[in-house]
């Protein structure tokens, strides 16, 4: 790399980016690059022990400052919400809080992000891949309005506070590793769990999303920041991120791989070589 790159990561909640890409976040801002993180809700109906709550004014409170902690130990510098509520998980009655962010149109908060696409002019854009990881309505909800976001952002007939349209180099959409996600359902059992009832609210079922697969064009090794990632995961104490043997997702990706793994969206790649760059041969590009 011969100059400073810029990364805009797109996410649903506090704690998406450091549980999903945390070690890539670090290993690039380490490298001298600036990372954006913009995020749609404040976790607000996320839960977290009382003892823990009662320090804050609020749910939302708690998972803003747990997420300001680990922005500190990643160091970004730049984070920005939306201003959307948590929907919750499927079917639950947060799904149809007029605030929620799966009630918002795409047309709005595609527009939202285009914004900052424009503004920001990012080489690079991550985000969920299209079953939101573990199938979280918000997630889903934020690789579509990145969609949008990208279609809105190109367009010159559409008029954002006098910014030019702009489009990233690429986007890469981050994803579990469904050879990964076999040995942890071989393994979770041994630890006492359930690996169709996983995580803090047992709202993940590994069985479930294994039925889907997505190609992994780019594995991002990050050995060298593994253990600034843990330790930004432990900020987020609500989610059981300060407990290795309460997170094991995070602790077996450090013992079998250390890596984190992407699908990429655009451009559309042209053979199954599988690359270990953000950036690679991105100076040798044009955007769309």
């Amino acid at each position: 790399m011969d100059r400073q790159k810029r990364i805009l990561v797109v996410t649903a909640h506090p704690d998406d980016e450091t549980f999903g890409m945390g070690g890539t976040i670090a290993k690039y801002i380490a490298e001298g690059n600036q990372v954006t993180v913009i995020c749609a809700t404040k976790g607000e109906v996320g839960e977290a022990d009382a003892e823990l709550l009662a320090q804050y004014p609020s749910m939302a409170a708690l998972r803003e400052a747990e997420m300001d902690c680990a922005m500190q130990v990643l160091g970004v510098t730049d984070v920005h919400f939306l201003g959307y509520r948590d929907s919750g998980m499927p079917g639950s009655k947060d799904n149809k809080h007029v605030q929620a962010f799966i009630q918002a149109p795409l047309e709005k908060t595609g527009e939202e992000v285009a914004y900052f696409l424009r503004k920001l002019k990012p080489e690079v854009v991550l985000t969920f891949d299209p079953m939101g990881g573990y199938g979280h309505p918000d997630h889903i909800h934020a690789y579509r309005t990145v969609e949008k976001a990208l279609e809105i952002s190109a367009d010159p007939t559409v008029e954002i506070e006098g910014l030019e349209p702009f489009i990233p180099q690429r986007v890469y959409l981050h994803t579990f590793p469904r050879k990964f996600m076999r040995l942890m359902v071989k393994l979770m059992p041994l630890f006492g769990k359930d690996p169709t009832q996983f995580g803090k609210n047992g709202d993940i079922n590994f069985v479930e999303i294994m039925r889907v697969d997505f190609p992994i064009h780019l594995s991002i090794r990050y050995t060298k920041y593994a253990g600034q990632r843990e330790k930004a995961s432990a900020c987020y104490k609500s989610q059981g991120g300060d407990h290795q043997s309460g997170y094991i997702i995070s602790w077996l990706q450090r013992l079998f791989t250390s890596s984190e793994e992407y699908m990429q969206y655009y451009p559309v790649p042209q053979s199954k070589k599988k690359h270990h760059d953000l950036f690679y041969d991105l100076d040798s590009i044009d955007g769309f």
